[in-house]
């Protein structure tokens, strides 16, 4: 019993140092705030200025309504993966990613719980993004469960592409394709801000192999139309899928580097 509470206050340690580390920085709170808040009056005026027309060629019946769900959960993909990367960078850098290893919770136990930092802080942009949507004149029709399920399926598979990130993270220090993917480009290709069926086949292809693609595709009805469990059954089925194949390859690869980074006495070069 002393064990799981010296452990519970190491997690709650590495999830209050998250928040604290990120308040203490007031003006860099401010342009975050900024950088969630503005992208969403920048499509907002591009879709007002392109004018109803252009908007339902893409097949849009409502723009505003379409990419302030893409923008609010999107976040969840591109920080998630780009945090625990960074986080252990930073620990590489600061030369204490050996105490992770030595201690008792564990370098994956460690990643696990600062990730609930990063969620903590997409929440937060989620919220935000979808109320000002409001103002604009969004209107929802939330059906809870759905959407719960659908966010939570997003997340883990998330979770499973960020341990790749990690295990590359491990090994090659700087320069992560995974993170500059997920980061860069899931904007582009995972239906946040256009749907993905205007694009041409071949980049289609690669979209529909997103998660995110089907996660915005399935919130989308289950907050915008209240679409029930049953009906957006496709979506949740496939994120299984995706999740079934993501989290364990994301472990494999994880455990491979990390096992990898020890044999070579690397783990903690920078």
């Amino acid at each position: 019993m002393e064990i799981k509470r010296i452990i519970s206050k190491l997690y709650a340690f590495l999830y209050i140092r998250g928040f604290k580390v990120w308040s203490s920085y007031r003006t860099q709170v401010i342009l975050t705030v900024l950088s969630w808040t503005l992208p969403v009056f920048t499509y907002y005026f591009i879709g007002t200025s392109l004018g109803n027309k252009v908007v339902q060629d893409i097949h849009v019946t409502n723009y505003t309504r379409f990419f302030v769900i893409g923008l609010a959960f999107q976040g969840y993909v591109s920080s998630v993966i780009t945090t625990i990367s960074q986080r252990i960078r930073n620990e590489q850098l600061y030369g204490t990613i050996e105490y992770y290893v030595l201690s008792k919770s564990g370098v994956l136990s460690f990643l696990i719980y600062s990730a609930i930092w990063g969620f903590t802080i997409n929440t937060i942009n989620a919220v935000i993004i979808l109320t000002i949507g409001d103002l604009l004149g969004v209107r929802y029709e939330i059906n809870i469960l759905s959407t719960l399920v659908l966010t939570l399926l997003l997340i883990s598979s998330t979770l499973g592409i960020a341990f790749m990130s990690a295990a590359f993270t491990m090994i090659i220090k700087q320069g992560n394709p995974i993170s500059f993917f997920f980061s860069t480009f899931t904007t582009l290709l995972g239906g946040v801000v256009f749907p993905v069926t205007i694009m041409p086949p071949e980049v289609t292809y690669i979209s529909y192999a997103l998660p995110l693609t089907w996660a915005l595709n399935g919130l989308r009805n289950a907050m915008l139309y209240g679409y029930g469990i049953f009906q957006v059954l496709k979506c949740i089925e496939i994120l299984l899928l995706f999740n079934i194949i993501l989290i364990p390859l994301g472990l494999l690869m994880y455990s491979f580097s990390f096992k990898k980074a020890r044999e070579k006495g690397t783990l903690g070069e920078y």
